[in-house]
Order: structure tokens, then sequence, then C-alpha cells
């Protein structure tokens, strides 16, 4: 029996009012894999991050999470059905302390206060440190370590990742990068989107290629070089 995939699209177009950005993008990704979205920047890849975070609704096509059609659910009826998104931007509240972003984290996740705390300190032993400071002071890779808290305390089977880099030094980047590894070690499903293709493929397992709205190749990383450099129109990717 073919293993049913913990995410599928299929043939999904999406927009904003009268304008369309995906034009019939259709793509799997495999239970427990780390899975790059690559592409040059305005080729969709955010938005099809957000129609699967039930941000945006699709005008046709499917949205499948572990088989079952998710089109037009709520992002938190998503939440409970296993799929956690870190937006880009990161989402957090830049004038709670992170002790207060956490405690805002419970709704969601249906966990007290001390376990969520639990769960974000032995992940990311910095925000401890940083407890009682405003999320708004502090540096933009501990603001994206917040985010990366908020989408994990709820424990969650597929992860949503936008642009996690942005605007980060490298070793920052490098420090969530090793994250994202570990995660999809523990058996994390996690879609990323990432306009730095080589920090992407350094952690995935598969990706696809992404151009106008339209999904031009998939494969293994290896599999799929020579589409990322024709994407990025020759230039360093």
């Amino acid at each position: 029996m073919t293993a049913v995939p913990a995410l599928e699209l299929r043939d999904l177009h999406a927009g904003y009012g009268r304008i369309e950005v995906l034009h019939g993008v259709t793509f799997s990704v495999p239970t427990g894999c780390v899975y790059a979205l690559l592409g040059p920047n305005g080729g969709g890849k955010s938005t099809t991050l957000q129609v699967i975070g039930g941000r945006i609704k699709p005008t046709s096509g499917c949205v499948h999470v572990a088989g079952t059609h998710v089109n037009g659910a709520r992002p938190d009826a998503l939440t409970r059905a296993g799929v956690s998104s870190i937006p880009e931007g990161r989402g957090i509240f830049p004038n709670l302390t992170v002790e207060e972003n956490l405690r805002m984290w419970t709704y969601a996740a249906g966990l007290s206060t001390r376990d969520v705390q639990e769960r974000a300190f032995t992940r990311f032993p910095r925000l401890k440190e940083r407890r009682r400071q405003r999320a708004g002071t502090m540096s933009g890779g501990e603001q994206q370590m917040l985010a990366m808290s908020r989408a994990l305390v709820s424990d969650p089977a597929v992860l949503l990742l936008d642009e996690i880099s942005m605007g980060l030094a490298p070793l920052i980047v490098g420090e969530l990068y090793d994250l994202v590894r570990q995660l999809g070690e523990e058996g994390i499903t996690i879609l990323l989107v990432e306009q730095f293709a080589n920090t992407a493929l350094a952690v995935a397992d598969f990706a696809a290629v992404m151009t106008h709205g339209r999904i031009v190749a998939v494969g293994q990383p290896q599999d799929i070089e020579e589409h990322v450099s024709a994407a990025y129109l020759g230039g360093a990717a």
C-alpha cells in the first residue's frame, strides 16, 4: 500500500482578487521529510504556504493533509489538525515579554503555561535567559526562536516555515537550520520556503522549484540543481 503523503497539493489555483498567482500547483510532501520550496521572489512560494495554512482560500484545486481535504479550513482548525506555521515576519507580540508571548501560545496549544515554557526553554535555552525581556527588544535570531517555539509547542505533524533566514546573520541562520535538520530527524514533516537555495538544500530531503506560479521541477536536491540555477536566472542560488 502506498503511504499517504503528509501534505498534497493538486492543481492548486489561488491569488488575490482577480490576480491569479498560483497556476495549477501540484506536489506532495512525504511524511517525516524536509521539503524545500525554492525559486525567485514573486514566484508564488509564500502564497502557496498561505493557502496551505488557511490564510488564502484557493479558487480551485485541492489541499490534503494526511489524506484529508482541508480547503477553506480556518488556521485554528488546521492547527488542531497538526499543521503549524511560522509566517514571514515571525508574528510575535513585540511589546510583550518572552514569558507573556509563551502564555499566549497556551490558548492555541491547549497546554498549561508551565508545559509551554518547559518545551520552549528546553528547545531554546536562550529564551529562558530572556524570559522577562520584551520580545521586540531581542535580536532577530532570538525573535525567530520565539516564533519557532510557538509553532512547536503544539507538537505539530506538519511545520510550514516561510523565509526563517530573512534579515539574520549567517551564524544564526546556521543555528536555525541545524534545528530544522533535527526536527526532520525527529519525524516532523517540514515544508520550507527559502530564498537562499543552498541553505535549504543542505537540509532538504526533497525540493520543488517554483517560478511564475508553477512548479517546474521536483526531486532530491542533487537532481534539481540545474533547475534551481535556471530559476534564479543564472545567479548565485
